[in-house]
């Protein structure tokens, strides 16, 4: 067994909570512009002492409209300012904050709100209504639906509506009820992918996540910083996403929001923040569409040869530091091809954080020796985002990094990681049992693999969970999908596949007693095998209307984009399932390694 702890740098006192940096920021710095918002194509300034006001109106609202301390809300839109305004403006009224993904299904919804018991729910637009009003006739508890978007598709629904509404509430109610919830309530129950398929809420206090946003300060000195900038675009649903907008006002980092990833690379170009931090999956199509515009335009070698000479230069500083023709080839290449990837991240941009899935080695070497050092770190919901992170000063390719500050990591004697701090949940939401599971004499266990070097830098090995994670940083529980293809007669088997991978595809086998009769009923030849029809239009049509049936119990980005029809089905015998038939995924996924890769080739 091996430890690493690092002590903690900031203490969390149990009156504090989330809000408390809303007001501190107001009173001492209150023209510091905390956001710049898009209207109408231009980004405009809201100042400290405005953001504070809008978060006082809005909560004013919320104790108008009922809200109690400690009920729960629900938060369902993309990424945009009226998130992180109304993440405060429910905690300014006591309450608690239910995140729910812009992309989830009416049966996700259903599940959540229920759970929770939510007594509220806010939705971006009449898309996301629609979704909801689907669901709440049957959860009484459900007292209101808040449309942000108003009839026009403008921001002047929820807000201005409860804004109206909390006239009637004196500045000091609102205030002295701000006051009633301390570090240990809870501030979030942030739902996440769980084996059983049903998602666990994960509950995470005031201190947790203001223990994270001091852990995150202290890590990153250079980017916490005010005058800095960061453009959020993950969405916020997503811890990681949203620890980073908690880190940002608590430290006056001048924050913008955006959601559609197609204008991405415009919106950081107008934007310019001094920092980024997104998943993996976005350094990718960085990279990725670099490359292909260099060679479609004819520059291929010479993008190549600067690719190759980043990699060697970012190597080298971890070795004796590069040496004189390596500095002048760099600097050469620095002019020709890396200003231009720097340009595409709006120029300003001097470092990454990266987290959510693995970064891989040779991604991190190219973007450190292009001069934009990625700062890969590691963590869960569970953890309130980041429990490890690369930093500056600690900063090794390969590895997520050291322990944040307040922190210990331990491997435990089967490998799997163990983490202790105030960055640790509480428990899961109404679910005793996962908790006590999870939690053991304060420890949480991960089911990641791991390996914690002497100098208290960990790496991933392998995973002991079942839950993938898609290189978006999606986590996605394969039992949803699965259990419901395995339903359909034709189908035998399955196994979903997508870790580290851009979507979510699936090994599909047929079952062996049913397909004799489907052949019959199709016109298809009594001797044909299954190797046979893997490419058949007809039978394609039928797993393909299974998958889009299975589909609809899951969000988007969990969805069954592409799938693979086996020629045989998973046996015992074969190795590919346990004795209790269960499936043995590591074997799987090793004798159909081509069949996965063909999933994802192109």
């Amino acid at each position: 067994m091996r430890e690493f702890s690092v002590p903690a740098t900031a203490t969390v006192a149990a009156e504090e909570n989330l809000t408390d940096m809303v007001w501190a920021n107001a009173e001492r710095f209150g023209n510091a512009v905390s956001f710049r918002r898009r209207v109408d194509g231009t980004w405009v300034d809201v100042t400290a002492r405005d953001f504070a006001a809008q978060v006082l109106a809005v909560a004013k609202g919320l104790v108008a409209a009922g809200l109690q301390p400690g009920e729960r809300v629900g938060l369902m839109s993309k990424t945009r300012y009226e998130w992180t305004l109304l993440d405060f403006a429910i905690w300014h009224a006591g309450g608690v904050v239910v995140p729910i993904y812009e992309t989830s299904s009416a049966e996700q919804v259903e599940w959540i709100l229920s759970d929770s018991s939510a007594k509220a729910v806010f939705v971006e637009t009449s898309e996301h209504r629609a979704t909801v009003d689907s669901v709440v006739a049957g959860l009484p508890e459900v007292r209101h639906v808040w449309q942000v978007d108003g009839p026009s598709g403008d921001a002047a629904g929820a807000i201005d509506e409860l804004t109206a509404l909390g006239a009637s509430v004196s500045d000091d109610d609102a205030r002295a009820r701000r006051k009633v919830v301390g570090a240990d309530d809870t501030a979030t129950i942030v739902y996440t992918s769980g084996t059983t398929g049903r998602p666990k809420g994960c509950e995470l206090t005031h201190r947790n996540l203001l223990s994270e946003v001091r852990a995150g300060i202290t890590a990153f000195p250079q980017l916490m910083q005010a005058g800095n900038s960061l453009l959020v675009f993950l969405p916020l649903a997503h811890i990681l996403a949203r620890a980073l907008a908690l880190c940002g006002v608590y430290t006056r980092v001048t924050m913008g929001h955006t959601s559609d990833v197609k204008t991405l690379v415009q919106d950081l170009q107008s934007f310019r923040p001094t920092f980024v931090v997104a998943v993996p999956r976005v350094f990718e199509k960085v990279y990725n569409g670099a490359k292909q515009k260099a060679h479609a335009a004819g520059k291929g070698k010479i993008f190549d040869a600067a690719e190759a000479t980043a990699v060697a230069y970012s190597e080298a500083l971890d070795k004796d530091g590069p040496g004189l023709g390596l500095k002048i080839k760099h600097a050469l290449f620095a002019k020709l091809v890396y200003s231009k990837l720097l340009a595409a991240l709006g120029g300003r941009c001097t470092n990454a954080v990266s987290g959510g899935a693995p970064l891989g080695e040779r991604l991190a070497h190219f973007f450190r020796g292009i001069g934009v050092p990625v700062f890969e770190g590691y963590g869960l919901t569970e953890t309130s985002a980041a429990s490890n992170l690369n930093t500056a000063s600690a900063f090794r390719v390969g590895t997520v990094g050291r322990p944040v500050s307040g922190t210990s990591i331990r491997i435990g004697e089967d490998g799997e990681i163990l983490i202790k701090g105030d960055v640790v949940f509480r428990s899961y939401w109404n679910n005793p049992t996962a908790t006590a599971e999870a939690l053991e004499d304060g420890w949480f266990h991960t089911g990641d693999i791991g390996e914690l070097d002497d100098d208290g830098f960990l790496k991933i090995t392998g995973r002991k969970k079942e839950i993938i994670v898609t290189a978006g940083g999606k986590n996605v529980s394969p039992a949803v999908l699965e259990d419901r293809l395995r339903a359909h007669p034709l189908i035998s088997q399955c196994m979903v596949v997508g870790d580290a991978q851009p979507f979510i595809g699936a090994l599909i086998t047929i079952d062996p007693e049913f397909f004799p009769a489907w052949k019959e009923q199709n016109g298809k030849p009594g001797s044909a095998t299954v190797a046979d029809l893997v490419d058949d239009e007809t039978l394609r049509g039928v797993i393909q209307a299974a998958v889009d049936e299975a589909n609809q119990a899951v969000s988007k980005a969990e969805a069954i984009k592409k799938f693979r029809i086996l020629p045989v089905d998973f046996t015992e015998a074969g190795g590919e399932m346990t004795p209790s038939l269960k499936l043995r995924r590591s074997v799987v996924a090793t004798t159909y390694k081509q069949e996965i890769e063909s999933i994802y080739a192109g």
